[in-house]
């Protein structure tokens, strides 16, 4: 397999040298830290034009709500449960 040689800081040496596993190479930690990354759903950030993102956060905005609604009517069903019991 081909190799590249490449300069890095010290720093970022040290940093990349606490996250090696075992008997992992610095190629291998690369890789997977890339892989990580790639992985990330962050990493696809800004794939929604302007208007699907708009429509997104709406519809979890509502969903928030709805789930707040359906939490305040289910403590008051408990506590009405509660006082018929009492």
């Amino acid at each position: 397999m081909a190799s590249k040689n490449i300069g890095i800081k010290e720093d970022v040496y040290e940093r990349l040298k606490a996250h090696k596993r075992g008997d992992e190479s610095f190629s291998e930690t690369l890789d997977r830290l890339l892989h990580e990354f790639d992985s990330d759903w962050r990493a696809n950030v800004g794939f929604l034009t302007d208007d699907e993102a708009a429509a997104l956060e709406t519809a979890v905005a509502q969903g928030l709500d709805d789930t707040d609604d359906s939490l305040v009517d289910l403590g008051e069903e408990i506590d009405e449960r509660l006082q018929e019991e009492s």
